[in-house]
């Protein structure tokens, strides 16, 4: 149950460094110790399907059993980076005969979730799948649907809601440490191409999804739908309306999706998310900002910091705190173990994640199958941050204002 500002500040005042070492209010989902780990397969073989392959195998909880691509040679790189794992060609054979998994991770191109994880939940397995969850709102809406209706679990791949700064940044945004929200910016820079050469020429259209228009949601929406999400979890509301515009700065290779994006995201107490995207430039890389009247909190996803204002109250816990310089401005930076590594001498260890955020999203999943307990991410919040990034590479396509009606959000 959600706590009422005042509640919070009581209980949080001058102790909120201590909550983090208890086990049961961490910040950091323990991995679960099971005597039979989950039996799990991976479908999906692509870069990101093999990233997820080696944070899996970091997580005792579970054992990789089968992969599945339609692309022979990465199928082959994935049973060599599961060993023993067997090797399926479709979802469809998997499912079929793979009768001992009990998850699945669903790593595959965007517009091809669909039909995989309706199949997955039919067959009553778990399952973890990448955000965005779809291409279309109706695609969206019909994973959610059938997740709803499970006896399973499903959770969206939406690292923001796993990750243990953002837990720790979300406790600290939810008090007086911030208080009066003013506005928000985010942005994703990384300088790359999003074209990929196919292991043959016929292949080539399918590497390269995400420029095909007719399934891509552009940067709006496969960037965009992660850090739109990380202001659905804070704010705990969506936005009435998205305007967007975008274009081809530079690479201009015949491609039609743009390489670089802006958005206005407009929420219903007229604070406004500026939104930027691009493929042409790395400076300052990715990253969100909530600036309150007493504090504004920057967070990069594997670190996360505070700056206070000079008039902001202090309210005890900054004794604990590792400060950081930003040109003219002091950063605290937001550890969530602070009290147990200051009491060790270890403050400025705890600086940064020391593992990926994919890592603490599939530690989440484990232990959501494990306990029996609701999803980090679950199909509603991936549905309805995916719909919002269709919404914003509508408006990006189209340069216009994109109105988000409840209908819209409504599953």
């Amino acid at each position: 149950m959600e706590m009422d500002r005042r509640t919070f500040l009581l209980s949080a005042s001058g102790s909120l460094a201590a909550v983090a070492v208890l086990p049961e209010l961490g910040f950091a989902t323990p991995a679960p110790r099971l005597a039979d780990p989950i039996e799990l397969a991976v479908i999906g073989a692509g870069r990101h399907g093999r990233a997820l392959l080696d944070e899996l195998q970091k997580i005792e909880a579970f054992k990789i059993v089968a992969v599945c691509d339609t692309d022979p040679a990465r199928l082959g790189g994935a049973q060599r980076r599961a060993a023993g794992a067997e090797g399926f060609a479709t979802h469809k054979e998997l499912l079929d005969k793979a009768k001992s998994v009990k998850a699945v991770i669903i790593a595959t191109p965007t517009h091809l979730h669909k039909d995989i994880a309706l199949d997955c939940i039919s067959a009553g397995k778990h399952v973890f799948c990448e955000a965005p969850i779809a291409h279309t709102i109706e695609d969206a809406k019909a994973i959610a649907k059938a997740a709803a209706k499970a006896s399973t679990l499903f959770q969206s791949g939406l690292y923001a809601r796993s990750n243990p700064v953002y837990k720790l940044a979300r406790s600290f945004f939810r008090s007086d440490s911030v208080r009066d929200l003013i506005t928000l910016r985010a942005q994703n820079f990384k300088k790359q191409t999003w074209r990929y050469p196919g292991s043959e020429a016929t292949k080539e259209k399918d590497a390269n999804w995400r420029l095909d228009p007719a399934v891509s949601i552009g940067l709006a929406g496969e960037l965009g739908t992660h850090q739109f999400d990380v202001f659905n979890y804070y704010l705990g509301k969506y936005p009435e309306a998205i305007w967007g515009t975008g274009s081809i700065r530079v690479l201009n290779d015949g491609r039609e999706v743009a390489d670089t994006i802006h958005c206005d995201v407009h929420y219903p107490d007229k604070a406004i998310l500026t939104y930027a995207a691009t493929l042409c430039n790395s400076y300052d890389g990715r990253y969100e900002v909530l600036y309150g009247s007493n504090a504004a909190i920057k967070l990069a996803w594997t670190h996360g910091w505070m700056f206070k204002e000079s008039d902001a109250p202090t309210q005890g816990w900054e004794v604990y705190a590792n400060r950081q310089q930003f040109h003219n401005d002091e950063g605290i930076t937001l550890i969530a173990d602070a009290t147990k590594l200051a009491s060790q001498g270890k403050l400025k260890d705890g600086v940064g994640l020391p593992y990926t955020p994919q890592y603490y999203a599939l530690v989440d999943f484990a232990a959501s199958i494990a306990d029996s307990k609701p999803a980090a991410s679950t199909a509603d919040d991936g549905a309805k941050a995916t719909i919002m990034g269709i919404l914003a590479n509508q408006a990006v396509v189209g340069k216009k204002d994109v109105r988000i009606t409840e209908d819209l959000l409504k599953i």
